[in-house]
């Protein structure tokens, strides 16, 4: 059994650059397929042995609480009519051993505050931090977070996912500074803010999944507001590795940056052609669109 039991889903942001439509739906909601963003990581978290799930909320994200209550006319609804294939879809949003605790966050302080708001329910444990922007698909291998947990098993330090990106776009990310280790891990020995390529330190960006050792909570309370005049997560990763061994792991899969329209529809496509139901159908469309 995974020592991560804990999974944190920071979900306060507003989603401006998907407005209007973010206007009256939490951009977490918007689906991909069938399923919405925030549907996808909690599901990682739990297919990798975590029961917790720890969603820190804004004012106007009711309908992700929602999404995780309980829907009994819908449940009864679905029973009287016998579609019980649509009634497992419904309640495998929240399977029954898992635990549900929404805390809201009452300014837009940053993913740092954001983590921080989560404290009570964390406790003293290592837990996983995941942003529903980053939908990191490995349909045929074990998810990104599951394999961050075996590289902390293994490590028993924190651990940040990267991906390999262009030199070129590591004004876009904040990079990864450190010597590699093996194959696909590092040891983090610095965090780059968006740096120039010509002083980017590696090709390793860091995306949005941790594994954080509870010493980060310590941090936390004492890290300065810095870039967007927010306290910043990775300021006090950086802290925190002056403390202890940090780890980089270069995760296998596909990440959409669904943050983004563009990296929105990618994963809306890509996803439906590996998906077990419409892909045949999806791909004799594609075959036959024809582009003025």
């Amino acid at each position: 059994m995974s020592s991560i039991r804990t999974a944190v889903f920071p979900v306060a942001g507003l989603g401006t650059r998907f407005l209007p439509a973010t206007k009256a739906i939490a951009k977490e909601m918007l689906t991909v397929v069938d399923k919405p963003l925030i549907q996808y990581a909690s599901e990682e978290a739990v297919a990798a042995g975590m029961e917790n799930l720890v969603f820190v909320v804004g004012r106007t994200k009711n309908a992700i609480i929602d999404h995780y209550d309980k829907a009994y006319e819908l449940e009864t609804e679905l029973a009287l009519r016998k579609k019980d294939a649509l009634l497992e879809v419904v309640q495998q949003v929240v399977p029954s051993h898992i635990h549900c605790v929404f805390i809201r966050q009452s300014e837009a302080l940053g993913l740092g505050h954001a983590v921080l708001c989560a404290e009570p329910a964390i406790g003293n444990k290592p837990f996983a931090v995941l942003l529903p922007d980053d939908l990191i698909y490995n349909k045929d291998g074990p998810s990104c977070i599951q394999q961050m947990v075996d590289v902390y098993e293994k490590k028993q330090g924190s651990v940040i996912g990267t991906q390999t990106v262009p030199i070129a776009e590591s004004h876009k990310y904040g990079m990864v500074a450190g010597p590699k280790l093996e194959d696909r891990l590092a040891r983090v020995d610095d965090l780059i803010e968006k740096p120039s390529a010509e002083e980017s330190p590696s090709d390793q960006a860091v995306v949005g999944r941790y594994i954080l050792t509870p010493a980060i909570l310590d941090v936390l309370r004492t890290t300065q507001r810095g870039a967007g005049n927010e306290i910043q997560l990775t300021d006090a990763i950086a802290e925190l590795r002056k403390k202890e061994e940090i780890y980089a792991y270069s995760f296998e899969g596909r990440r959409y940056d669904c943050g983004s329209k563009n990296g929105y529809l990618e994963a809306n496509v890509e996803i439906a052609l590996q998906h077990d139901e419409m892909a045949e159908e999806f791909k004799e469309y594609l075959r036959n669109l024809k582009l003025d």
